[in-house]
């Protein structure tokens, strides 16, 4: 019997994986380090928004968006016709590569970056251009200029990078911008953007108004720590934003969703305070982690990656899960690590003191900074 196939291309997507949940361990806390959570609760206030706007669930929310539009507006400077919002930064990617790209056309990003790159550009039923990034974890600018080809439609870019941690620069994203050709759509995922402390680093918001091409996108996922509820925005020249809009699920930001990110703008500074003690904490463990020997990247998420393959990463990893923490290995190549809760972080350190300290081999790059 013959039943509907989908298109090859879609056969051909590559299954996002999401972060494992911990183990649960007699006696003690788990933890899930794995999924580049907030680990901070919601504010009172949020919750309070959300509680509101689910009383009135049986009705549609604005498709428009209007309020998180206008609250956006004020909060980043940019007139509302450059904006758009979806169901997270993702979802905005996925909309925006199927409005500008067709079958045969090229996308360029970095690999290895955010696992639904492959996969928003499988979806629509363009050609994957990946490009290795360096030994350090960044953007290979120099690789992925010359991977461009007059096929290429659409690049992207991430900073920080995730899973490896560091950001493009001001001027790399400068050199990158001014090499594409006009026509090329460029997108900018800021998902981590919140905590960058880079004085260098690269503001995609700032630097999309000299150059129509380029989109940033940013998430309420991460610092706003509403992952659960799934906003994230676009900011753009208008045209691009249209297309972005026309192609999106209609109603795809719920009422709740909406009313939770707004009232997570108003409540920005209480968040950025979380963000900051983050921050703090992510520069603590990393320095404990270096001052072990062991190789971390630039960290400017709130994530640290940790290169390993082999029996040295399946033996953290299952050290970890011991400890009742859950990281995310990733390709054989590493194991990205959230900057979770105090406690969590301290026995990941643990592990990395202890348990394996005996290994030298198969470690990464060394480093004592």
């Amino acid at each position: 019997m013959t039943l509907p196939r989908p298109r090859a291309a879609v056969a051909a997507i590559p299954r996002y994986v999401a972060g494992r949940p911990p183990l649960d361990r007699e006696g003690i806390t788990s933890y899930k380090l794995s999924s580049n959570e907030n680990p901070y609760p919601p504010l009172p206030e949020v919750v309070d928004a959300i509680a509101r706007a689910a009383a009135e669930c049986n009705r549609y929310p604005d498709m428009g968006s209007a309020a998180l539009l206008d609250a956006l507006s004020i909060a980043r400077g940019v007139p509302v016709d450059r904006l758009a919002v979806g169901t997270g930064s993702s979802a905005l990617i996925y909309g925006l590569l199927c409005a500008f790209c067709a079958p045969g056309d090229e996308v360029v990003y970095p690999w290895r970056s955010f696992e639904a790159y492959p996969i928003a550009v499988a979806a629509a039923g363009a050609t994957a251009v990946p490009v290795a990034n360096l030994p350090d974890g960044r953007h290979d600018v120099d690789g992925l200029i010359d991977a461009l080809s007059p096929a290429t439609r659409a690049v992207i870019l991430c900073s920080p990078n995730n899973p490896t941690g560091p950001v493009l620069t001001q001027v790399e994203l400068a050199r990158l911008l001014g090499a594409v050709p006009p026509d090329v759509l460029v997108l900018l995922d800021e998902a981590y953007a919140e905590f960058v402390r880079r004085p260098d680093a690269a503001h995609g918001i700032a630097a999309q108004a000299d150059h129509p091409n380029l989109v940033a996108l940013r998430t309420f996922s991460k610092a706003h720590g509403l992952a659960g509820l799934r906003v994230g925005y676009a900011v753009g020249t208008p045209d691009v934003v249209a297309a972005a809009r026309g192609v999106l699920l209609p109603f795809g930001v719920s009422g709740v969703a909406e009313a939770a990110a707004v009232a997570a703008l108003k409540a920005e500074d209480q968040l950025l305070e979380q963000v900051e003690a983050l921050v703090a904490e992510r520069e603590r463990v990393v320095a404990e982690v270096r001052s072990l020997g062991w190789g971390v990247p630039e960290a400017e998420g709130n994530f640290w990656w940790l290169p390993l393959s082999g029996a040295v990463l399946e033996e953290f990893v299952d050290a970890a899960d011991g400890v009742g923490v859950s990281v995310r290995p990733l390709g054989g190549e590493g194991v990205r690590i959230s900057v979770g809760e105090p406690e969590a972080n301290d026995r990941v350190i643990e592990v990395l003191r202890g348990r394996i300290e005996h290994v030298s081999s198969d470690r990464g790059p060394r480093s004592r900074d």
